[in-house]
């Protein structure tokens, strides 16, 4: 059965604490190896400047913070983790940590925008941290020199367009377990809570807050889940199914949510037929759309330096739907690219251009440590026909979509996870913030979390296609219940439901 609920739930952790693993404390997941030696939880930070002109600005300071690469073995290699620190002036409930999503997101600024979002006497309360999680960023990164940036890609219209797909797939997994090696199986979701926790005992905090987004969500109850003690007030927005987290599952699930978004960016589209010319009505839009893929599967479009095949015109499109404040910005870009198409002389915006030049040639630099987290978290099929036989089945639905969320990944190729993936169900106080129609965690991924989570809260932003809430899309009612619950502990008695602003 997918959920443990109530007894039931109870049941699994007595049967849990009863067998061969055993039970040595409310943490006891946490460090299933050995103890995490003095070393590293007793290091000295060294504070200095960011050099970053975001965090400079706002006075915050960074170090680099030791820790294992396995903690299954703390003798042997380290890595870094890079963190910052926004002071606050009356810390009372001493530190939250956070986590901007990807995975793969460097998030050392990321409190910078979530601390607009606050309340002075919030902000006041917390020393905020920020972190390159391990393998991002500032942090030891993962690179594995890949040629393009980015490890999902749709499948394109055909058998012959899937067939690339499997081969880049498994070439962009080799090249890192080449330049990887052996660190690569720790670059995990569960070692990033362990690290988290080593944060927590550096700074001196019995307890850590955290405010999470996206993927950051997962991070977060994955982090409840093994040191449920030490977690305090807890915002998971714009939430991720546990049991569905991964490049099957998680993906999967944003088709729906996509086609229904790029409906809505269309009705937008058509209304404004003198600026875009892409039609008058939805299935006008649409249809031109559709067009523009099939013709970059017949010949890649020339914009610029860059060529836009079948796999990457839905990235574009997947990019600038998550949020309804981007939805000129894509008009302009796929106007653009279909200009590019008929010949006529297109440039990319400065929009475009960083997402083409991240996808298409890794620039600056590429995001392989998203592959290397979720891979390592999760075991994906290996079958390739697994894949055709889901994205042949979605298209009828899925036009556009069903090619790239369905699609094979460099986890189809990877190195079995080195633990098993966590089984979140606690009872850890938490607030979940979430929109109806989030189009990268789905509203359906929310609700489940919220099962999970048996004494959480869910806070619905009801009809608006965001992805990320608090610190992004101003709405005075979820606003007001994150502060709220930050500033005095307080969850509401029920959940709530929000309409837009």
């Amino acid at each position: 059965m997918k959920r443990a609920k109530g007894l039931t739930a109870a049941l699994v952790g007595l049967v849990a604490c009863a067998g061969l693993i055993g039970c040595a404390g409310p943490d006891a997941e946490a460090n299933p190896h050995t103890a995490v030696p003095d070393r590293f939880t007793g290091q000295q930070l060294d504070w200095k400047a960011c050099g970053a002109p975001t965090l400079d600005e706002v006075g915050a300071q960074c170090a680099d913070v030791t820790v294992p690469v396995n903690y299954a073995d703390p003798q042997g290699p380290t890595l870094t983790v890079a963190i910052s620190r926004i002071a606050g002036t009356a810390p009372q409930r001493g530190v939250m940590l956070s986590n901007p999503g990807g995975p793969g997101g460097e998030g050392l600024d990321f409190m910078v925008a979530v601390a607009e979002a606050m309340t002075p006497e919030v902000r006041a309360r917390y020393d905020l941290i920020g972190m390159d999680p391990r393998g991002v960023g500032r942090s030891s990164a993962v690179d594995c020199r890949w040629p393009v940036g980015f490890g999902l890609h749709s499948a394109g219209l055909d058998a012959v367009g899937f067939a690339e797909s499997v081969a880049i797939q498994g070439d962009l997994a080799a090249r890192c377990a080449a330049t990887e090696g052996a660190r690569l199986a720790h670059v995990t979701t569960r070692n990033t809570a362990r690290d988290m926790d080593v944060i927590r005992g550096i700074l001196g905090a019995e307890k850590i807050s955290y405010f999470g987004t996206s993927y950051g969500t997962y991070l977060g109850a994955v982090y409840m889940q093994m040191f449920p003690s030490r977690s305090d007030r807890m915002v998971l927005d714009s939430a991720a199914d546990p049991d569905e987290y991964g490049t099957v599952g998680m993906m999967r699930a944003m088709g729906p949510a996509n086609e229904a978004a790029l409906d809505l960016w269309a009705d937008w589209v058509a209304a404004r037929d003198g600026v875009y010319h892409f039609g008058t009505s939805r299935a006008q839009v649409r249809g031109a759309v559709q067009d523009l893929i099939r013709q970059a599967a017949d010949k890649p479009i020339r914009l610029g330096e860059y060529e836009i095949d079948e796999h990457w015109l839905p990235v574009v499109l997947f990019v600038g739907l998550d949020s309804p404040d981007q939805y000129e910005m894509l008009a302009g870009q796929i106007r653009t690219i279909a200009d590019a198409a008929a010949g006529k002389p297109a440039q990319p915006d400065d929009t475009l251009d960083s997402t083409l030049g991240f996808a298409l040639q890794a620039r600056p630099k590429d995001n392989s440590a998203q592959m290397a987290i979720m891979c390592g978290d999760v075991a994906a099929p290996r079958d390739p026909a697994f894949y055709l036989r889901n994205i042949e089945a979605a298209r009828a639905t899925q036009p556009v979509f069903a090619g790239f969320t369905n699609n094979i990944t460099p986890c189809a190729f990877w190195t079995p996870p080195a633990e098993p993936a966590t089984a979140v169900r606690n009872a850890v106080p938490a607030m979940i913030v979430q929109s109806t129609g989030d189009t990268r965690t789905t509203y359906a991924g929310a609700v489940a979390l919220h099962d999970d989570l048996s004494a959480s809260r869910l806070i619905t932003l009801q009809d608006v296609p965001i992805h990320w809430i608090f610190g992004r899309y101003q709405n005075s009612c979820v606003y007001s219940a994150v502060n709220t619950y930050f500033l005095d502990g307080t969850l509401p008695a029920d959940d709530r439901t929000c309409p837009a602003d």
